[in-house]
């Protein structure tokens, strides 16, 4: 689950891991209260006015300004709050801004010797240990200093028996070029991120820019966190920090039905039952000429309510020329399947698209029976040849 970057740093804050203070708002007016107050408690009178959205790159959309009045914080205030921004990581669609962000700055006088990092904590899959990965080029080319320069991105990795060991942090902040009060705060920061990584079942913890003032001090100047779902049960609150306005709107009615549904760009809807075959599925709509428009797993427990959920989902993307329905009854049985299939066609009515069906394993019988009897305008196939060449004729 994504959070916002003001989630994200009360989690870290949580931790001992130092941030800038800051508050959200959603108006103009209420920007220059917030400005005000970090004003009394930090004497800054400089601040960060920064776009809440789930998507990196904000800077570079305009989603990022630092305000050196309260003129300005009210006008970048104005200006961010309800724009639609356009990121890399957006795409053209871009995202409306809802809130912002305003926190005090931190590039205060000495700013030639302010210093940029990276930090981020994850799993390594391969090891299945986590690592703690950083740079001493942080910032917005982040992404270009891993393509360009990748001698300059170190890993750590973390035996999951003792945790992170001082000598690892100090070896972090040795390779970062760190000295002193730098060095000091810096291996802190390390074991307080990791803490919260493991604290809050994060899937990744992702600080860019990790910001050394000019005075030595180290701040979480930006922050990403996502968190495992399926850890979410161990933390209750969290559940409360998801934005589903930020979410697929298609995405978010598939997880009303439990239906693992994510929203691709392609022609050719698919429905299947377990992750492999979906994988499979994509790769034969793929060499068939066509592009997967979704995943779509209904899992074993799909009946003919949840098809039903799924089918009408599938057909609200208006790129989607033809589906491929693909289900192996193993637990989920085929005429559950089949019948979720022919509700859906006749509730939805007039449905122009051509629907390619098929179904082995538990009650494939009964289930091909189900549908040739419907009267309905669907394709059966019984391997994935025939289903792949149903496919390339359709689109």
């Amino acid at each position: 689950m994504n959070i916002h970057e003001y989630q994200a740093k009360s989690i870290l804050k949580k931790y001992n891991v130092a941030i800038p203070e800051g508050a959200v708002v959603d108006s103009p007016d209420a920007a220059v209260d917030a400005a005000k107050m970090i004003e009394t408690n930090t004497g800054a009178n400089t601040w960060a006015v920064k776009a809440q959205i789930h998507a990196g790159g904000r800077g570079k959309g305009g989603g990022v300004k630092i305000a050196k009045s309260l003129e300005e914080v009210k006008e970048y205030a104005k200006a961010i709050i309800g724009m639609n921004l356009v990121t890399h990581q957006t795409g053209p669609a871009g995202k409306e801004v809802h809130k912002v962000l305003v926190e005090q700055g931190i590039y205060y006088p000495g700013e030639s010797e302010i210093q940029e990092f990276y930090v981020s904590v994850l799993l390594n899959r391969a090891t299945g240990k986590n690592i703690i990965m950083y740079s001493p080029q942080g910032g917005m080319d982040i992404e270009g200093v891993a393509e360009n320069t990748p001698e300059l991105i170190f890993t750590e990795e973390i035996d999951p028996r003792v945790g992170v060991q001082a000598f690892q942090a100090r070896k972090v902040a040795f390779n970062l070029g760190l000295s002193g009060n730098a060095f000091k705060e810096m291996t802190k920061f390390v074991v307080s991120l990791y803490n919260a990584y493991l604290g809050y079942d994060a899937s990744m913890i992702e600080i860019n820019p990790v910001m050394k003032t000019s005075d030595n001090r180290i701040f979480a100047a930006d922050a990403k966190i996502n968190l495992d779902d399926n850890a979410l049960y161990r933390h209750p609150g969290c559940q409360e920090l998801r934005d589903i306005t930020e979410e697929d709107p298609s995405e978010v009615e598939a997880g009303k039905f439990n239906l693992n549904f994510v929203k691709l760009d392609g022609n050719v809807g698919c429905m299947v039952n377990g992750a492999g075959l979906a994988m499979a599925t994509m790769d034969i709509i793929k060499l068939s000429g066509g592009d997967p428009a979704n995943f779509l797993d209904v899992g074993g427990n799909a009946n003919a309510e949840t098809v039903e959920a799924g089918f009408r989902i599938i057909l609200k993307d208006e790129n989607v020329k033809a589906i491929l329905i693909n289900i192996f009854g193993g637990i989920v049985r085929c005429d559950r399947v089949a019948q979720g299939v022919v509700d859906a066609y006749k509730s939805i009515g007039d449905v122009r698209i051509p629907v390619i069906v098929r179904l082995q394993g538990t009650n494939a019988v009964e289930a091909k029976d189900l549908i040739d009897k419907s009267g309905l305008k669907v394709y059966s196939a019984i391997t994935l040849q025939e289903a792949a060449d149903l496919v390339k004729t359709a689109v």
